[in-house]
This record gives C-alpha cells, structure tokens and sequence, in this order.
C-alpha cells in the first residue's frame, strides 16, 4: 500500500512524538518537581531511567501483536495506558507515585514508536525508506524544540502537574488523527500468529546477526548519549548557569535545530555516498565533539557558549546517525520486521536507561559529569562502528 510521502511522515510523526514528547514536556519542571515533593535530584533522575527501561522493554511485546494483528491495534491499546499513566502522574502525591506513572506511561509510549518502524519496513526500503524515516525525524526533532518551551508556558500558569494533564490531551489526539489519516498497512494475509517458539526462534535469529545487533547499538548509544543530556541538562543549565525555565527551553531547542537539520540530507547523502559511510563519518564527529568539549570543560572551560557550540555540532553529527542505522538493522528482515523493529527499540532505549542509571550518581549540577556521560556513549557508539560499519567496501561497491 503505498500513500503520500508528506502524510506518512506527518501521521507517523505525530504518533511516534507522544513518548519523546512524555520526556521533554516536563524537563524545565524538574526544579520544582524536587522542591515540591520534597526529594533529591537522584529520585528525579530515576522517573527518567524507569521510563526509558519500561519504555524498550515493553516493546518486546507491541512487536509481535503488530504482527499479529496488524499495525493499528497496539497503537490503541499503547495509548490508552499511556493516559492512564499520565493521569496517575498528574495526582502523584510523592516521587514514588511519580515514577510509577512514568513507568506506565512509557509502557504505553513504547506502541507508536514500533509501530512507526514496521509502518516504514512495510511501505518503503533502501534510500524510500530512508527518506520516509528522516521526514519522520523531521516531524519528532519538533519535539525537542516545542516541549520544553510549551512546558515552560504551562509552568507559569499552573504547576508541573498540568503537564502531565496536557500529555493526556496530546495522545487522545494521536489516537483520533490514526484512526482517520493512517490506513492499516499489513494486510490480514501477511499476519502471522502469535507463537512464543516461533517468536523465540526470530529473536534468536536476529541476536546472532552481529550486523543487526551492532547498527542497532550504534543507534542505541548514539540516543543514549542525548537522553543522559535529558536527565542532566535542566538542572546544569538552570543551576550552574542559572537560566529561566524558558531560556533553558531556548538553549535546549538549539540541538534539537542541529539535528533535525542534519537528518533531512541522511536520504540524500546515503543514496549519493552509500549510508554505510554517511552513517561512519557521522559516528567520527559525533565522538570528536564530544571528545574535545571533555577536554575544554576538564581544563576548565565550561562557559555556556562553549556547552552551546559543541553540543550543536554533536548533535548536527547525530542527525546522520540515527535513520541510517534504524534503516539498515531492518533493511534485511523484512519478514521480522515487527520483531527487529521491537527488539531494535528495546535496545536503545535500555541503552539510554542503563546510562543513565551508571551515570547519575556523579550528576552534581556542574557541567563536567554531564559531558563526560555524553561523551561516554559518543565513543562506545564509534567504537561499535567499528566493528559493524564497512564504509571502504561499500564506497567502492557504489563507485
């Protein structure tokens, strides 16, 4: 089934944005988060670890019922425990009852973002499906930009719990605009049946191809690296540096810029260079700038615009990353998809949550635990590309 490339990307966007969105709407919250409940910077820092555990896990299980019973069903039922979660998390009365709401919204978030990925495998392939995931990104690296300031917006007219009630909004109006612009896209005769030796014997099949697992982890660490600066950054930049919640909005949406852009030209550059090799020199700056903002900040370098200008061009790197990683780990299973599509997201976002759980000890709202963590998935995820990438040999198959 083939439909338009901009009401594709738009659908799909919307509806893969809902568990980004669940992250970044409350990030200029955090301040008060801690002072209102009570708790310490760590508790905090634990709502973002269970989530983006939850949130990988729980994929496991929307990828065969995608399967199963096509694309648009565990989209419905992910979203109605997303409200539920998002409910329990505008009453929560401690930090505890908070992080138990986050750890059932991201069960719920978890649908739209598999779904999204089998969507692409079953409409697209190659440099089609690049694109179609690159204007995808497009439509998600919005989030980014528009959560933090809208949550900084609602923070002035009421408190962080208000957030959580817009969240609730936001995925209702994810399942209307589905239910209306997004046709199902595998047909009853390509289901299969949900059987647990036969999802075993998949799962086993796509672990033991080192190719599929190794760009998945590239991926993985690469998105693990932005989300330790989710868990970081607000409190950094608005304690050490002392922004407003909306100036911390503003600074925040600046990577998000860096890397939407970049990630519009992946397709373009892919079909021209080869993704291999796009997705290889992309993995190099992304560890550089990294690397080299570690070494400024430990001497003693750590002016905001220095953060600002570095932080950017990783991101801008990241932006060549992350679809032709996704697009190649899928591009050979196209009779898994639902399941490489579960198990890929499963494991980025463990990446992110374990990265978070090693690095948050050290957090202490000063900028170099927060470099120094981001650096550290830049360079496992270089080191991964490696092992896995083969820009030589493919730049001269394509030339």
């Amino acid at each position: 089934m083939q439909i338009g490339f901009a009401r594709s990307a738009i659908t799909l966007g919307l509806l893969a944005v809902v568990g980004p969105f669940a992250i970044d709407l409350y990030l200029p919250a955090m301040p008060e988060i801690v002072k209102d409940l009570q708790t310490d910077d760590a508790a905090v820092h634990m709502t973002f670890t269970v989530y983006f555990l939850a949130f990988g896990v729980a994929q496991l299980f929307y990828g065969p019922l995608a399967d199963r019973f096509g694309r648009k069903m565990p989209v419905y039922i992910g979203l109605v425990v997303f409200i539920l979660g998002s409910i329990l998390c505008a009453t929560a009365i401690d930090i505890s009852a908070l992080t138990v709401g986050r750890f059932i919204q991201a069960l719920g978030a978890a649908a739209p973002m598999v779904i999204v990925r089998a969507v692409v495998r079953d409409l697209h392939t190659g440099p089609a499906a690049t694109r179609l995931m690159a204007l995808v990104m497009l439509v998600i690296s919005i989030s980014p930009m528009l959560a933090p300031l809208t949550g900084s917006a609602i923070i002035v007219f009421g408190s962080w719990r208000l957030i959580f009630s817009v969240l609730g909004v936001i995925a209702v109006a994810a399942m209307i605009q589905m239910a209306f612009l997004l046709p199902e896209t595998l047909p009853p005769e390509r289901r299969s049946r949900i059987n647990p030796a036969v999802m075993l014997r998949s799962a086993i099949y796509l672990l033991r191809d080192a190719r599929f697992v190794g760009l998945t982890l590239i991926g993985g660490f690469s998105l693990a690296s932005f989300f330790v600066f989710l868990a970081a950054a607000p409190l950094v930049y608005m304690t050490e540096y002392e922004l407003t919640p909306t100036a911390f909005s503003l600074v925040f949406a600046l990577n998000a810029i860096g890397f939407f852009t970049s990630s519009q030209f992946a397709a373009s550059f892919g079909q021209k260079f080869g993704m291999e090799r796009v997705a290889f020199v992309a993995v190099c700056g992304f560890a550089l700038a990294n690397s080299i903002l570690v070494l400024l900040v430990w001497n003693g370098i750590d002016d905001l615009p220095v953060l600002m200008a570095l932080f950017f061009l990783g991101n801008t790197c990241l932006g060549q990353v992350i679809a032709p990683t996704m697009v190649m780990a899928l591009e050979e299973h196209g009779e898994h998809a639902g399941m490489a599509s579960s198990l890929g997201g499963t494991f980025q976002m463990v990446a992110g949550g374990v990265m978070i759980l090693i690095c948050s000890p050290f957090f202490d709202r000063t900028p170099l635990p927060l470099v120094c963590a981001v650096a550290a998935c830049a360079l496992t995820a270089f080191v991964l590309a490696l092992l896995t990438l083969r820009p030589a040999r493919q730049g001269k198959a394509t030339a």
